[in-house]
């Protein structure tokens, strides 16, 4: 049995308690952060150990390595990547190189987090920054027009899969407007739902072909006042699945997010009876992981069927790539971005 849900663990390490614990609920998959990066050798032993334990050697270990802000990996021993702003911010006359600047940025990315075994990443950011909204965006956006963002989006998408890593898009069906981060409060979107469908769902619409996607957890009044997306069956039923036609893994965000409320076991029957597949928590408390395992289902039925066809989106084998070439076009790029 295969429980619906991804957990990270504490340290750089896994302690005996936490690869007892994995073994006994054997979640999908599991999720790295910088707690749990020291060297290319600890990460690929540690992602090794987390496959171990639930004894599927394909078991999904994601990251989020998005560059800028958001970069797990980083000096002394993995490159520093910009933020997705800087593909859009290329100055050229080239209307086709921003994409391919894109496309190189997360092929190499892939090839960084490929050869450590991490088969996921959390990436592109879909989501269309607003004027006055919150900036736990900002400069994670590769632009400030759906049209900008679906291009690049898609383009940072396939340089993973080249490089055989499972893009997710997020933050489904969109973070931009937020005037709150959702990792302290739960913001309120109050857009008409016609702005919303022709401006934040737009690139997720043009990506809605990808394998994996990730719940933004955020009210959108005009569509359900109460719930977040993550928790609210008619966002994901009328929105992501239907007017998005999204119908990959949908995950939701990290549970331990303060936008969220009540216990974890209830944060993780409502996610999952909205429509989630598969629910995310991040920090790798034990306490509220075996809260989360106690009240999460086996992966069954559709949401069985959708992470398996998001696997096998892996190549198996992956696209050359002549990584010294690579490295320095991808450095003149950011110089032209800068």
């Amino acid at each position: 049995m295969t429980l619906a849900c991804i957990f990270g663990c504490s340290g750089p390490v896994l302690t005996a308690d936490e690869a007892a614990f994995f073994r006994d609920v054997a979640p999908w998959g599991f999720i790295l952060f910088r707690r749990n990066v020291e060297t290319p050798a600890q990460v690929r032993a540690l992602v090794a150990a987390l496959r171990e334990t639930v004894g599927r050697a394909d078991a999904p270990v994601m990251i989020d390595q998005e560059g800028g802000r958001v970069q797990r990996l980083g000096p002394p021993h993995w490159p520093v990547y910009p933020p997705g702003r800087a593909y859009g911010a290329l100055r050229t006359d080239d209307p086709l190189l921003p994409a391919a600047f894109a496309r190189l940025g997360a092929r190499l990315m892939a090839d960084d987090l490929h050869a450590l075994g991490i088969n996921v990443d959390a990436v592109p950011v879909l989501d269309v920054p607003q004027p006055g909204a919150h900036d736990v965006i900002g400069d994670r956006a590769y632009g400030t027009t759906p049209e900008t963002i679906a291009v690049l989006g898609r383009a940072a998408a396939e340089g993973l899969l080249a490089g055989g890593v499972l893009p997710i898009i997020k933050h489904i069906p969109g973070h931009g407007r937020a005037l709150a981060d959702s990792h302290l409060h739960l913001p309120l979107v109050d857009a008409p739902l016609e702005a919303l469908s022709q401006v934040d769902f737009t690139p997720f619409r043009s990506l809605s072909d990808m394998p994996m996607a990730m719940t933004a957890h955020v009210i959108y009044g005009a569509v359900d006042r109460r719930r977040p997306a993550t928790t609210s069956r008619r966002v994901i039923t009328e929105v992501i699945r239907r007017d998005i036609g999204f119908d990959g893994l949908l995950m939701s965000d990290d549970l331990s997010m303060k936008a969220l409320s009540g216990s974890f076991a209830e944060r993780t029957r409502r996610s999952l009876a909205a429509g989630c597949d598969i629910v995310l928590h991040c920090n790798g408390d034990r306490g509220e992981m075996s809260e989360i395992a106690a009240a999460a289902r086996p992966l069954a039925g559709r949401a069985r069927a959708r992470a398996a066809a998001a696997l096998a989106r892996i190549p198996r084998t992956v696209e050359p790539l002549d990584r010294a070439w690579a490295r320095e076009r991808f450095r003149q790029l950011v110089a032209g971005a800068a």
